[in-house]
């Protein structure tokens, strides 16, 4: 929680009981005065009787009540249960309306947020925003969702598993209670691309090393997010034209790709292995000599070299370094096997 969150919180839970307090030190008083004036007694006597009458604790006067002694003892038992209702029906609202469960809510959240290293930020929670939290949840990827909408972050709350913050990512205090200096990358999907320059021109400022990926919804915004930092750009409408349109004369090459991308079973992945920790045994040797496939059963479908050339359906004779990254089709226990044989050798 940032401090104008504790402040507002702070200010509305404080203000209901300060008054209630600020009432029945007011009562005690008028009380014990009017009983000094009215009937006489002593200081003590007033004081005895101010009290267990507020509270309706029903013993004994201290002395017989004269009539005008009745009447203000009638007025101030009816004062003291309207300050009562007052400050229990407000403390009642500010519980039942939410604010207390929601302020215990984001108190843990935010303690769970102080602790994540390496992970992603997702700058926006609309579909596309929800889509990318999906899919890193399914992979195992810590992330936080940044949204400054009300509406956005009620409907976040409701899954307790989402860590949130509710702000405005163009500020630098939100980026910084995200974590951003410990993220890995940053994901912004609002709809207004200048928003989005902004917060990706804030952002990289902040952690020149993130990866920066963001959405944009016009041409024009494409090379401003790219000037102000982004890594990547992806313009979700024309990635959908395209493919409806590849779904016309290429549909099988389509649903066999998002098969292989976006498919839910564990039979096949398309996963990318760095070659950083490739094990001396392999230095300087080609993807035949590994035996790749004979080894483990997964296949090479692709190489990044060091210089960021793109290979596709590398030669068998291709000799790999530690500055490659390596694009790797198969299931799980292959992709695990091949990572060992690489670092470990066979």
């Amino acid at each position: 929680m940032n401090q104008q969150q504790y402040n507002k919180f702070y200010k509305v839970s404080s203000l209901t009981i300060k008054i209630g307090l600020a009432l029945i030190l007011l009562l005690v008083a008028a009380g014990t005065i009017g009983y000094r004036l009215i009937e006489g007694w002593e200081w003590i006597d007033c004081l005895y009787m101010t009290i267990i009458t507020m509270t309706t604790v029903g013993f004994r006067e201290v002395a017989p009540l004269s009539a005008q002694g009745k009447i203000f003892t009638m007025l101030l038992i009816v004062t003291s249960i309207s300050v009562l209702v007052y400050v229990t029906m407000n403390l009642a609202r500010f519980v039942l309306d939410g604010e207390l469960s929601n302020y215990i809510k984001t108190y843990r959240v935010d303690k769970k947020i102080a602790k994540l290293k390496n992970h992603v930020i997702i700058v926006g929670y609309g579909r596309n925003g929800e889509q990318a939290a999906i899919e890193l949840a399914e992979n195992k990827v810590d992330f936080v969702v940044v949204d400054k909408r009300d509406n956005v972050i009620s409907r976040v709350r409701e899954n307790p598993e989402l860590l949130y913050i509710k702000g405005d990512a163009t500020h630098e205090e939100v980026l910084e209670q995200a974590k951003i200096h410990d993220a890995r990358a940053l994901i912004v999907t609002t709809p207004e691309d200048a928003d989005n320059v902004f917060v990706v021109l804030t952002a990289r400022s902040m952690n020149p090393g993130l990866t920066v990926i963001s959405r944009a919804s016009e041409m024009e915004s494409l090379m401003k997010l790219k000037r102000a930092g982004a890594s990547n750009v992806i313009m979700p409408e024309r990635i959908g034209g395209q493919r409806m349109a590849k779904l016309v004369h290429q549909p099988d090459v389509v649903e066999f790709l998002e098969y292989i991308l976006l498919q839910k079973t564990q039979d096949v992945f398309l996963e990318e292995m760095s070659c950083k920790k490739l094990a001396q045994q392999w230095v300087g040797k080609s993807i035949s000599e590994m035996k790749v496939r004979e080894l483990t059963g997964a296949n090479i479908v692709g190489i990044k070299t060091g210089g960021a050339r793109y290979i596709f359906n590398p030669d068998p004779q291709m000799i790999l370094s530690r500055n490659d990254q390596l694009f790797v089709l198969g299931n799980r226990k292959q992709i695990s096997k091949l990572q060992e044989v690489m670092e470990k050798g066979n």
